[in-house]
């Protein structure tokens, strides 16, 4: 799954904290998400799409070997 959490904070202007703060998570685990290390939770990818003011699908997308 690919995620445009990073351009999405750049736009805002927000750092890794500051999101991490709003969705109540890590900044270790935004990092994770944003590397693609890590899949996020439905209730927290509903967060963080929440956050940005956007659906969620465009902000996460299944690859084509999800």
């Amino acid at each position: 799954m690919k995620n445009t959490v990073r351009v999405e904070r750049a736009i805002l202007d927000i750092t890794q904290q500051q999101l991490a703060d709003a969705v109540g998570v890590s900044r270790n685990t935004i990092i994770s998400i944003e590397s693609g290390r890590y899949l996020p939770s439905t209730v927290l990818a509903l967060k963080i799409a929440r956050h940005f003011g956007k659906p969620v699908e465009s902000i996460f997308q299944l690859e084509e070997k999800d």
